[in-house]
């Protein structure tokens, strides 16, 4: 669904902004100082929830919901069938958590107080296997949403939630290389502040 997945490329461009390259490699060795996940910790936030949306975890298993009462493929397949679903749905997961591991967790870079202890591979795949134990967590913990309320968190709350952060991003950037002017700074104030006030909210539903 395109309510999440816009934002789900709009976290991809704050990180692209913050590491000033579009190669991972850029994007690890950008973190060597400090990881994206605490000065970007909305973002790695909302990076997640938008990673559970796209590979159908629980709480947003959509497709298996249609089907409630006997877990939709879950009966109706079995033998190689029933495995190829779960592979590609396993391999979704480890493909989303290694990409989250670069993005926020500084890739291969271990912890700064730890550095020269394990080789960078481990700590790769260290921290992918933790953000998969969170895939295990947040589907044994919290409840299933339905389609209208996870259309709704992803047009009414992620989406104008990313943008403004996008746009605290981009001027964060300018701001500590003293590229913008009194005239930017003042549209800004006089334009894009008042928007992000009268943003709409998530009502529940």
């Amino acid at each position: 669904m395109i309510s999440y997945e816009i934002f789900f490329g709009t976290i991809i461009l704050c990180v692209i902004l913050c590491a000033g390259s579009l190669s991972i490699k850029g994007m690890v060795l950008a973190q060597t100082n400090w990881w994206y996940a605490l000065p970007l910790f909305p973002m790695a936030v909302t990076f997640f929830i938008a990673m559970l949306a796209e590979t159908n975890r629980a709480p947003f298993d959509l497709p298996e919901a249609e089907a409630e009462i006997v877990a939709g493929y879950n009966i109706e397949y079995s033998s190689m069938t029933f495995a190829l679903f779960f592979l590609g749905e396993y391999g979704s997961m480890y493909f989303l958590s290694a990409m989250f591991a670069y993005m926020f967790l500084g890739g291969w870079l271990p912890p700064l107080l730890l550095a020269g202890l394990l080789p960078g591979s481990v700590w790769f795949i260290l921290k992918t296997s933790v953000i998969n134990f969170m895939f295990i967590f947040v589907r044994a913990n919290f409840p299933r949403y339905r389609y209208d309320q996870l259309m709704a968190a992803g047009w009414k709350l992620f989406l104008p939630f990313t943008f403004a952060f996008l746009i605290f991003v981009v001027y964060a950037i300018q701001l500590g290389k003293g590229y913008f002017d009194k005239e930017s700074v003042q549209f800004a104030a006089d334009y894009v502040q008042p928007y992000l006030l009268n943003a709409p909210t998530l009502k529940h539903v």
